[in-house]
């Protein structure tokens, strides 16, 4: 064992990717516990109906803002790792792009609202929420330092964005803020965000051995929308903005249809729970995104290095989501309890089941990866929208019968489906059951 790590330590590739992940699960654990602290003493000091009520909005815009990515974000990253000297054109066609996207989430949240029994002051939660899709354009940047694996940037970027948006937050709690200045501080964090991009994008590009030469003004200009690449990019990615959208849908509908069905109080406990339930899916998120360029490059060395390597991730997403789950499920309440207080009383419940969904959290990411690494995107749709579609359906019985409790169980059922049972729908999705068998056969973990 010893001998192993000290061959690690000395391999360069390894250890290229192993402190880009370091970079971003350090940054991530300071966002978890700092959201965690700042947001429960957000959600005690609102309330659940207050709570709920913007969460609500959330949840509503959440639903369309999958659009403002256009499905860009792997087809990009593949591009850059593939060819880095186009990196000025896809990066500038891409931020063009997600512009156009965010203001068409605009348009369309416009008429949306038409369509519900939402008050005035609700949807003003609602376009003060949803602007913050216009900066998040900036996030190409993310991207291209996905690509290069040089992630440090983003951190530093997220990190400063992070802390002033929290002592905001605390300074609004402390004043006794309106709900409505919560609503800002989500686009001001936005902002906040696209600025630092801009920053370090600039800084990383005037100490590199090619652009030291040139000016901000120059790296700025270089970014230009080329309508050939747009066409390019849109035509892989068209799948992957449907199946976004269908599951922003299965990912958002519970708050929604709680609050149609029920009332914002009902959003809040359920919200409550779901907030601590998602809160480690960044670590699933973190190693996907980290190691897609090396899952890439086994690809080009030989199948059985590339299919090994999926192997391996899909083994540790899902023992790491049962590792989590299992306690939680008998601590719940006692967690709710003494994060949230007794006003959060319904939480427990809905906790205890809502974490199981991890499992299948963590098979879906992988098999999203290996999807847009094989070009297989059109089964993000196909699986998003069979699963939206059931969870839709879930809701309308379960939340009736079981209450917010029901939404927990309907969105394990949908995040099954979408992982694994529409699998054995598609032969060529077929391969990655055998992955995920494989994972859950114990004695070969401990091989």
């Amino acid at each position: 064992m010893i001998n192993k790590l000290h061959s690690l330590k000395k391999h360069e590739g390894f250890m290229r990717y192993f402190k880009n992940t370091s970079w971003l699960f350090g940054e991530k654990i300071l966002r978890m516990i700092v959201s965690l602290f700042v947001g429960v003493w957000v959600a005690r000091y609102l309330g659940p109906e207050q709570f709920g009520l913007l969460s609500y909005a959330q949840s509503f815009v959440g639903l369309f803002a999958a659009i403002a990515t256009l499905g860009l974000d792997g087809i990009v990253v593949r591009e850059l790792v593939k060819d880095e000297s186009r990196r000025d054109e896809l990066i500038g066609t891409t931020f063009w792009l997600k512009l156009i996207g965010a203001f068409g989430v605009l348009v369309i949240l416009a008429i949306a609202i038409q369509f519900t029994s939402n008050d005035h002051y609700t949807n003003i939660l609602i376009f003060i929420i949803a602007s913050a899709t216009i900066f998040q354009s900036f996030n190409v940047v993310d991207m291209y330092f996905q690509s290069q694996v040089m992630s440090k940037y983003i951190v530093y970027a997220n990190v400063f964005s992070l802390l002033l948006s929290s002592i905001v937050k605390i300074t609004l709690i402390l004043n006794e803020a309106s709900l409505e200045a919560f609503a800002w501080t989500i686009l001001f964090d936005s902002f906040v965000l696209a600025c630092g991009f801009v920053y370090f994008y600039i800084l990383n590009n005037r100490h590199s051995r090619l652009d030291r030469e040139s000016s901000s003004k120059t790296m700025i200009q270089n970014l230009t929308f080329n309508k050939s690449t747009a066409v390019v990019l849109l035509r892989d990615s068209w799948p992957l903005i449907l199946s976004g959208i269908v599951i922003s849908i299965y990912m958002k509908i519970d708050q929604v249809m709680i609050m149609e069905m029920m009332d914002s109080e009902a959003v809040g406990q359920y919200a409550a729970a779901v907030r601590i339930s998602e809160l480690w899916y960044f670590i699933p998120m973190v190693i996907a995104s980290s190691v897609f360029p090396a899952i890439i490059n086994a690809k080009k060395q030989s199948e059985e290095l590339y299919y090994a390597r999926l192997q391996k991730l899909y083994d540790l997403m899902v023992w790491m989501a049962i590792a989590i789950a299992l306690p939680m499920t008998f601590l719940s309440d006692w967690v709710v309890n003494l994060l949230y207080g007794e006003q959060y009383s319904q939480a427990g419940s809905v906790l205890m089941i809502h974490i199981w969904a991890g499992i299948f959290v963590g098979i879906a990411i992988v098999k999203g990866k290996w999807q847009t690494t094989e070009n297989l995107t059109k089964y993000h749709f196909y699986g998003a929208f069979i699963s939206a579609f059931g969870n839709v359906v879930f809701n309308y019985i379960f939340i009736p019968k079981y209450g917010i409790s029901g939404a927990a169980y309907g969105t394990i059922l949908a995040q099954a489906i979408s992982a694994y049972v529409i699998n054995f729908s598609f032969a060529d999705l077929r391969s990655q059951n055998i992955l995920i068998h494989n994972t859950l056969k114990i004695k070969r973990i401990f091989q």
